[in-house]
């Protein structure tokens, strides 16, 4: 399908962006993820940054495959390899870890990736740091649109909660990514991306927020049937259909008010 089926999407802001993990080299699971984003009628999927990852993701998908990594050499290999876009970051997995980065690091990062990969033509997506402050988000951001970065990718900053409910911190987690989206839209002119604890309930409310597009992967990538993954895609890509439905009669209502 190549790249063009993502932009077009997100010109239309309905995009959605299954997320393998940064950190998941499990080749079964990747395979699946990325059979279950095309069934589920995703715009596209994002992989780790390993040879053997993204020939089973091309083995899979006729989707646009992006891959991640904060690694600007490793990133110049799959651009090499034929990868229709980079995203530098989703940084959630390597939080985990104990690594953080900086506004300044992140933009450091993306210098150096620009360069090395100057002469492809590759859509260039980069998440903005949740753990960072968000008056630095939106220096970022501006600085990146500068750079001609395509598009921004939002998250949410995990917090601890004592709530045993899974779907409690789901939602505590888009919240934070939705407000991020929130400002970043009132302040950039890039296209955003939101991700982090997005599910079909949260999915439209990101998109109210002035989001082009949804990056989904625990809610998609953390179940064990590769049923239940499309079931859950095809569930978000659908709660983002039924929103752009009922905004569609809302306009035309208006339109026809005002003729009368």
């Amino acid at each position: 399908m190549g790249i063009e089926v993502f932009k077009k999407h997100l010109r239309e802001k309905r995009a959605v962006k299954i997320i393998a993990g940064i950190d998941n080299f499990d080749l079964e699971n990747v395979a699946k993820v990325c059979r279950a984003a095309q069934n589920g009628h995703a715009s596209a999927v994002d992989i780790a940054v390993k040879k053997e990852v993204y020939d089973i993701a091309r083995k899979n998908t006729k989707l646009p495959v992006f891959v991640s990594s904060v690694h600007p050499f490793e990133i110049l290999e799959a651009v090499k390899w034929g990868a229709d876009a980079i995203e530098i970051g989703n940084f959630d997995a390597l939080y985990k870890k104990g690594e953080t980065y900086s506004a300044n690091e992140v933009y450091d990062i993306v210098l150096e990736t620009m360069g090395l990969i100057s002469k492809y033509d590759v859509f260039t997506c980069v998440t903005i740091p949740g753990n960072i402050d968000v008056k630095e988000q939106i220096e970022l951001a501006r600085k990146l649109e500068i750079l001609g970065v395509d598009l921004i990718q939002t998250e949410g900053l995990k917090q601890a909660s004592t709530s045993s409910n899974p779907s409690a911190h789901l939602v505590s987690y888009a919240q934070a990514t939705i407000s991020n989206t929130i400002e970043l839209f009132q302040h950039t002119a890039l296209p955003i991306m939101s991700a982090s604890g997005i599910t079909a309930k949260t999915a439209p409310l990101a998109f109210a927020a002035g989001a082009s597009a949804v990056g989904v992967g625990s809610a998609v990538n953390k179940l064990d049937s590769e049923i239940a993954m499309a079931a859950t895609v095809m569930s978000i890509v659908n709660s983002i259909s039924h929103r752009n439905s009922i905004n569609k009669e809302i306009i035309r209502s208006e339109r026809e008010l005002s003729l009368n």
